[in-house]
């Protein structure tokens, strides 16, 4: 974290990613940079290693469009309380400039939000400013269930 803002001070998205930050997050290399909730606006870091690149070392495009869609998805839940979590519906990505391994800096932002579903826009840059991916998204807010106890292991 680069703001220096202890982590019970992030909103609860951000508090789960310092928690347990999920596997495939970790795999892109996932850093957040700065949340800012009023604005509803985020900066991350991937730092890229040569695993998640194609035959001929540029980033794999699956992988470029797994970063958007996580700094999109943190983008659009900083508002949500503990137990909610903002599934993508739609996913469109553009490829600007070829990724390479490394630090790739991702912005993201919320464009509108309504009760259920939220519209979103992200993009990668290099570390010299180089756009290198744009990104748009829909997400919807689901809250998830608590489990009763009857459904706990173990339990009869």
């Amino acid at each position: 974290m680069s703001d220096g803002k202890p982590a019970s001070d992030w909103p609860p998205n951000i508090q789960a990613v310092f928690k347990r930050m999920a596997p495939a997050s970790r795999y892109l290399g996932l850093e957040i940079l700065e949340a800012d909730k009023d604005s509803r606006r985020v900066k991350v870091a991937f730092n890229a290693g040569p695993d998640l690149c194609n035959m001929w070392g540029g980033i794999q495009g699956g992988m470029v469009a797994a970063m958007l869609d996580d700094v999109m998805s943190l983008a659009v839940g900083l508002d949500l309380e503990w137990g909610q979590i903002s599934p993508t519906l739609e996913l469109k990505v553009s490829m600007l400039n070829a990724a390479r391994p490394g630090r790739i800096i991702g912005t993201g932002r919320v464009i509108k939000r309504g009760k259920s579903v939220g519209f979103i826009e992200g993009e990668l840059a290099d570390e010299a400013g180089k756009i290198l991916a744009t990104g748009s998204s829909t997400a919807t807010f689901v809250t998830l269930k608590k489990k009763a106890p009857q459904d706990e292991p173990g339990q009869a």
